[in-house]
């Protein structure tokens, strides 16, 4: 999974520090696009360096660290750029050459789309500030704080024998993942998914049982997948609101799936490999 990045590393932890150095990195988001450099016909992400010129309203807030390198969300106008420096749609990450890369444009938009979401307290609606010491906001009126948030989400990969069931969305996509959804509030995991595929396909499902987790910062969710059972003799009720299809398919014959580096994909090519 995209992820799983050992040896090479994304530090999460915080840092107090708020002015970059010329050779740290800066993450710069517009919309669902983030600034790139070329560099020799390979897409990096840019340096303080590389942006000369900022306007004096511009300020930088500190996302995570890039092996012992600090990264900094630029946080206002980046001012003129230079022509290597060029925009690229956030679903670069499924094919980027460098998964590390690939998975820190991701968690800084986690980060960004939260800045964004929070400019304002949700409580009595004065400014939201970034907080020194944690990665926080704190509100300039009642003192509230908040901190990025997490949804917690169920995938499970739904067998009986040596067939998996398999939706497609409404989103368009052509190919085929598994049943998903997030957790409602005073439910368990495993009540998240027995009601989920319930929903979903009309299916009730038994012994369910951990398989693994991923963040997914796209969604700001946490997906925790599982492995369930079902019978097949059971009919397929599909909820039309949420996805357009339905149904079993057989190991080594399975239609265009979602890539690995999800969990969801991960999870089909396991049990296709009958490794589940």
């Amino acid at each position: 999974m995209i992820h799983e990045l050992f040896p090479e590393s994304l530090d999460i932890r915080f840092q107090t520090s708020a002015i970059p150095c010329e050779d740290d990195f800066v993450f710069y988001y517009q919309e669902n696009t983030l600034l790139w450099k070329n560099e020799d016909g390979s897409l990096v992400i840019p340096r303080r360096s590389d942006f000369p010129s900022l306007p004096e309203t511009s300020e930088f807030r500190f996302l995570f660290s890039l092996g012992n390198k600090p990264c900094f969300l630029l946080w206002g106008k980046p001012g003129e750029t230079s022509p290597d420096l060029v925009f690229q749609d956030l679903s670069l990450f499924r094919t980027h050459p460098v998964q590390l890369l690939a998975w820190a444009s991701m968690v800084g938009y986690h980060l960004q789309s939260w800045y964004l979401n929070h400019r304002f307290c949700g409580r009595c609606g004065a400014p939201a500030l970034p907080m020194p010491e944690e990665r926080a906001l704190g509100c300039s009126s009642c003192s509230r704080v908040v901190y990025p948030g997490i949804s917690p989400a169920i995938i499970v990969a739904v067998i009986c024998g040596d067939k998996i069931l398999l939706i497609r969305g409404r989103s368009g996509r052509s190919w085929y993942s598994l049943v998903s959804g997030y957790v409602d509030a005073g439910e368990t995991l495993e009540q998240a998914v027995a009601r989920e595929v319930k929903e979903e396909t009309g299916l009730d499902v038994r012994n369910i049982r951990y398989y693994n987790d991923q963040p997914w910062p796209l969604s700001g969710t946490l997906m925790v997948g599982f492995l369930a059972e079902a019978d097949d003799r059971q009919a397929i009720v599909v909820d039309e609101r949420e996805i357009s299809e339905a149904a079993w398919f057989t190991r080594g014959s399975l239609p265009e799936y979602s890539p690995a580096l999800a969990i969801s994909g991960e999870l089909i090519r396991r049990f296709d490999r009958n490794e589940l």
